[in-house]
């Protein structure tokens, strides 16, 4: 059943449209995973979707008595609402008097409460309160980020939804957290969409993915993965359709110029024609090309860069880091992992000499150049405009070429005149891409990125994986993006609780298999959704696959159970498989794309069917390789 329907809507802040005749369908029980471009216009979506702005053109349908919520975006700073308070202000009616009288109570507001028959909502917000374990009485400034989150969820939630909008629900938050927020969207009941910009949680919540490109929206099957590979065939087709009629419309040019017979009365027709090619190739809308900066280098540090010996910092009531010895050597990226509070910030600042610890040493390694991007962003100052808080002159040097301020913004995809506007007016995505655009005009060997990945877009967080790859130097990471750690860490630091802090080797899929037990670390219980909460059944949570390629990396022995030592024979055929396995996947992804050649199905039957053989024998080598590898690397 249809809930909510956009007909041809449009919608304009400015120059290009963010909806240019849209169309959208929203359906009971849809689990839809809104992507786009930063400042595409999601965010505008989500309140014309709710009805919170007027449009410029088109048809919003809502089926009568449909119930829209939408989650807050910023968790509540220096509030006076209690949980309860807070969670009432959910309920459209009478949620504002429930609330006052929750923080204030008097006879009066009593009265006005039995008057709107408001005592239902009060056992609704109870309810809620109830399932999503918080306490009602509870001040909201004294919770944790994670806590102020759930409270947040509530708010929207009291309402009994029919669709739920969600935007950046998993920003600010630890893993644990985000981890809650998958296992509470699946069971719920009610349609919804959601903005994230987290892979692994639209990967492991969405049914449908939505594109916002162009000021058209168009919807794909299947989570983030699938999209990736039906969006690549899409645009690949777009790109084939765009050169014919360029060259159709160059050739048409060349007839109008030859003179005099274009204006015979028989080509009338055909100059018409032209017209109306150019009006369309005039509004036709490119797409917005992707960020391409680089990191400057800087002199090669020492090979150890920080090494410390029972490091420990205490504020006073407990240990924030307990004893910590490690030694991160040049080229080791590192992430830090856990929850919200537990002094990964603290430990930045000790391992790059900003504080003092309590006990214990730290020792910084010779020639180390740091580079640090905070979770406050605290650089942007949004006075200036957007090329002032780079830099205060037109040209600026990187890895010794000299180049113009603009040039330099348009490869973090800053337009001309959106450099010359005050960073006040940047969205979250593109404030972040301002910070990276401040931060790679120096040269460094030690990178340090506190939350970086929050607000960007796909395209641009895939390209910093790329250059963090590409980086020579030494990265301390603090991230709650598992997709991120997994594609970017070498060593993980995983906070686990009074102030322990243990070392693995890889990203946080690898932590997740070397941790002592899932009770180990540290941070707030994981939510049990005691009941489905609004509309559709519950259906199973979706849990990120944790398959990796093999690496040659060893793990810290106390982590790995004892086994028989191979044969010289046997210790060969298992290193000989990573190179094994990478010439498989290389192999199916030739395969695979030949396959998606237009030109493919025009060939003999017998060939497409041999090649389809083909296929199939190489993936089902992978997979054997795979078995093989775990067979060898068990003993």
């Amino acid at each position: 059943m249809s809930l909510i329907t956009l007909s041809n809507i449009e919608l304009s802040f400015g120059a290009d449209p963010i909806l240019d005749q849209a169309n959208l369908i929203i359906e009971s029980g849809d689990r839809l995973g809104l992507i786009g471009r930063n400042g595409a216009g999601k965010s505008s979506l989500l309140k014309v979707i709710g009805g919170e702005v007027t449009i410029d053109g088109g048809e919003r349908k809502v089926q009568q008595n449909t119930v829209i919520s939408r989650l807050i975006q910023e968790v509540p700073e220096h509030s006076e609402h209690t949980v309860g308070s807070l969670v009432a202000l959910g309920n459209a009616d009478v949620g504002q008097i429930l609330s006052d009288y929750y923080r204030h109570p008097s006879d009066e507001l009593q009265f006005a409460i039995t008057d709107a028959d408001g005592w239902v909502v009060d056992q609704d917000v109870k309810r809620v309160c109830s399932q999503f374990e918080l306490d009602p009485s509870h001040l909201i400034n004294d919770l944790s980020g994670g806590r102020k989150r759930r409270a947040l969820v509530a708010q929207a939630m009291v309402s009994n939804p029919d669709v739920l909008l969600l935007d950046e629900p998993t920003n600010h938050l630890d893993i644990d957290s985000i981890e809650w927020l998958e296992s509470l969207i699946s069971n719920l009941r009610c349609a919804q969409v959601i903005i994230s910009h987290d892979r692994r949680f639209i990967d492991a919540t969405c049914q449908h993915i939505i594109e916002l490109d162009r000021g058209q929206l168009t919807r794909y099957p299947g989570n983030y993965s699938q999209y990736l590979k039906l969006k690549q065939k899409a645009d690949e087709e777009e790109d084939r359709a765009n050169k014919k009629f360029d060259k159709k419309l160059a050739q048409e040019e060349v007839w109008i110029r030859k003179g005099i017979q274009a204006r015979r009365t028989r080509n009338e027709g055909r100059v018409r024609a032209l017209k109306r090619m150019r009006d369309e190739r005039r509004q036709r809308r490119e797409r917005m090309g992707t960020a391409q900066f680089s990191l400057q280098k800087a002199q090669q540090s020492g090979k150890i860069v920080i090494e410390t010996k029972d490091l420990s910092h205490d504020y006073g009531n407990g240990p924030v880091i307990n004893a910590l010895s490690t030694r991160i050597l040049r080229g080791d990226r590192v992430g830090l992992i856990g929850p919200n509070g537990c002094g990964k910030s603290t430990l930045i600042k000790l391992l790059t000499g900003e504080l003092e610890p309590s006990q214990g040493r730290c020792k910084i390694g010779s020639n180390v150049e740091v580079a640090y991007l905070d979770q406050y962003r605290s650089a942007i100052k949004d006075s200036l405009s957007v090329q002032d808080n780079v830099s205060g002159e037109t040209e600026i040097t990187i890895n010794g070429q000299r180049k113009h301020i603009l040039g330099y913004l348009q490869e973090f995809l800053f337009t001309p005149a959106r450099a010359r506007a005050p960073a006040a007016k940047l969205s979250g995505g593109e404030r972040n891409r301002l910070l990276l655009a401040k931060l790679f005009t120096r040269s460094f060997n030690l990178l340090v990125l506190d939350e970086p990945t929050n607000d960007l877009d796909f395209e641009t967080l895939e390209l910093l994986e790329q250059r963090l790859l590409e980086f020579e130097g030494t990265l301390l990471l603090v991230s709650h993006d598992r997709a991120f750690l997994d594609n970017v860490v070498t060593n993980t630091l995983a906070f686990e609780g009074q102030g322990r802090v243990r070392e693995y080797v890889g990203g946080f899929s690898d932590w997740l298999e070397q941790r002592p037990s899932a009770t180990a670390s540290a941070g707030e219980e994981p939510l049990a959704i005691k009941e489905p909460l609004a509309g559709k059944e519950p259906s199973a949570a979706k849990k990120p696959s944790t398959n990796k390629k093999p690496s040659n990396s060893e793990k810290p022995h106390s982590q790995q159970p004892a086994r028989t030592k191979l044969s010289y024979k046997l210790q060969r055929e298992l290193d000989a498989l990573p190179a094994e396995i990478e010439r498989l996947e290389q192999r199916i992804a030739e395969l695979s794309e030949q396959m998606f050649a237009p030109e493919f199905y025009a060939q003999p039957q017998v060939e497409i069917s041999q090649h389809a053989n083909t296929l199939k024998e190489a993936q089902a080598a992978l997979e054997a390789c795979f078995e093989r590898w775990e067979t060898l690397e068990n003993g």
